[in-house]
């Protein structure tokens, strides 16, 4: 595979992370709205209430608004890997493809059967069988997200695939085991349950913009009860998940533990840091500027995290980089060198397998296939050139990773207050905490970004982690064709952004339709 150009390497990833981070505005929006007003639905139907039924179908509109421009930018993101990542595509596609093949023929699917039935459905069919559609519905977007999560799961920690030397392709042989990978399954819940705290969040913050304004009381409280409700136990849940998160990550990838922490030189029961400032003179990870300004940390608690043992070696960026660390497993971790030298040989056999091959020396291609399968856990390694290709923005990683779990924590916190106020039938005369749900809407958008941000910069520079890094993985394209795309994608995605803002913010504005009921606000 050639390697390309740093200004089109640069260009393509900044192309596709602006599309990612666009989209992920709109996915969790979904999936917290689609239980939301399920919940709401089946409060209606058990209960008979026509006011839960009409609260119930203004978070619809707002869900199928939302919905509609989270299609059109998903689509967007999944060509990108045939247009500006087409290395990648070839070199995993028959695993990678598997799982997204499955999300469109399964789960979109499903989406696309029953969502007509939920928006048109209303007093055209029977209760129960509308509420089934909406369930059906919200079911196929969170499957939907499964297999796209099971997909960027394998690419954290690739398992379940055999590297076939004749095609240059990594095939799939054990597909159970990329569905039941531990870091998916971790990732999925992870990732859905920051969906229905930005939906509960969402949700809150309106229901608060409507008692400020004195208007919809009864619709506000009902949205109210319901998100606070939601809300907390999604942020609760986030936190469990959040602790999983952290345990794969040290297990599997511990650059990225290092970078979300600061973490230059290991040591036996590390602390987790809870406040701190990174120093912006440490340039490299022996360079002996001390890493911090300032840290406050909780003694032992990333040893705890990342390998459930208080007084567990964690390693730093400088450990990873030279190897040699302690190990609960007693296995000696190679060097960035070695590992090095190991990629290379195996890009060597790789070359000298199909030379072979085609000369029909069966016994030296044999020999050749040895060397590389030997080899091939570090063939990535051999595509980078120095120590500090191997360590991620260490700034961004840790000041994200830091942010959302502050965040998160907020959230416990405020839907804690709110859900209390709103039980004790308080909240609709506090009107300091109407002002706190709703200025808190933009806090779990930045939560939900940042998660995103902690999980790809911080596995950089692996496209696949340890087999495949960003150098090797970008399509031989024009750099300029990158930027011209770049700059036509932004602006599509900013008018489809400011006109889903424009049509959700009238709706809002528009509140409630009661009009085939005699129902006041």
């Amino acid at each position: 595979m050639e390697l390309l150009s740093t200004s089109l390497i640069n260009w393509s990833r900044a192309q596709f992370a602006m599309t990612a981070a666009y989209h992920w505005l709109f996915v969790p929006l979904t999936l917290g709205l689609g239980i939301i007003m399920a919940i709401m639905e089946t409060v209606y139907v058990r209960t008979g209430d026509e006011k839960w039924k009409h609260t119930a179908k203004f978070w619809q509109k707002i869900f199928g608004i939302n919905f509609a421009i989270g299609v059109a930018t998903g689509i967007i993101l999944e060509f990108q890997f045939g247009t500006n990542w087409s290395n990648y595509s070839w070199f995993v596609g028959d695993i990678f493809g598997a799982p997204l093949a499955i999300e469109g023929i399964v789960a979109f699917f499903l989406e696309a059967t029953f969502i007509s039935i939920m928006f048109f459905g209303w007093n055209r069919v029977s209760k129960k069988t509308h509420l089934a559609s909406t369930w059906l519905t919200i079911i196929g977007a969170t499957l939907s997200a499964l297999w796209i999560l099971i997909a960027n799961a394998w690419m954290q920690y690739p398992i379940g695939m055999k590297f076939n030397p004749d095609t240059v392709r990594n095939e799939m042989y054990d597909f159970w085991a990329i569905v039941t990978s531990p870091v998916a399954i971790n990732k999925f819940f992870h990732s859905v349950l920051s969906g229905w705290g930005l939906g509960a969040a969402f949700v809150t913050a309106i229901g608060g913009w409507y008692l400020i304004k004195k208007r919809n009381v009864d619709f506000a409280l009902k949205s109210i009860k319901v998100g606070a409700i939601f809300g907390l136990v999604s942020f609760v849940l986030l936190a469990v998940t959040g602790d999983g998160s952290g345990y794969q990550v040290a297990q599997k990838q511990p650059m990225k533990l290092a970078a979300m922490e600061g973490l230059y030189e290991g040591k036996h029961g590390a602390g987790l840091v809870a406040i701190g400032m990174l120093n912006p003179a440490k340039k490299s990870f022996d360079d002996g500027v001390d890493p911090y300004i300032f840290k406050i940390e909780i003694p032992k608690l990333l040893s705890l995290m990342g390998y459930r043992d208080i007084n567990a070696f964690v390693p730093g960026i400088k450990d990873i980089v030279e190897g040699g660390y302690p190990t609960k497993s007693g296995e000696v971790p190679l060097s960035f060198e070695e590992k090095k030298e190991r990629g290379q040989k195996a890009i060597e056999a790789l070359a000298n397998y199909q030379i072979a091959k085609k000369e029909g020396r069966d016994a030296d291609a044999a020999n050749f296939q040895k060397t590389l399968e030997e080899n091939y856990a570090y063939f990535g390694y051999g595509y980078l050139d120095k120590p500090e290709d191997l360590v991620p923005n260490v700034p961004l990683t840790f000041y994200t990773f830091h942010l959302m779990v502050a965040i998160g924590f907020y959230f416990i916190l405020m839907f804690a207050v709110v859900w209390y106020f709103e039980h004790k039938n308080k909240i609709q005369n506090t009107k300091w905490l109407q002002y706190v749900a709703l200025w808190s809407l933009p806090l779990a958008y930045l939560a939900s970004q940042f998660g995103w941000i902690v999980a790809e910069v911080g596995r950089q520079p692996w496209t696949i982690q340890d087999i495949l890094p960003v150098n090797a993985a970008v399509s031989s394209l024009e750099t300029s064709s990158v930027i011209i795309t770049f700059a036509m994608f932004a602006l599509l995605f900013t008018v489809l952004l400011i006109a889903e803002v424009t049509i959700m913010v009238k709706q809002i504005k528009k509140g409630p339709d009661y009009s085939d009921n005699n129902i006041e606000a």
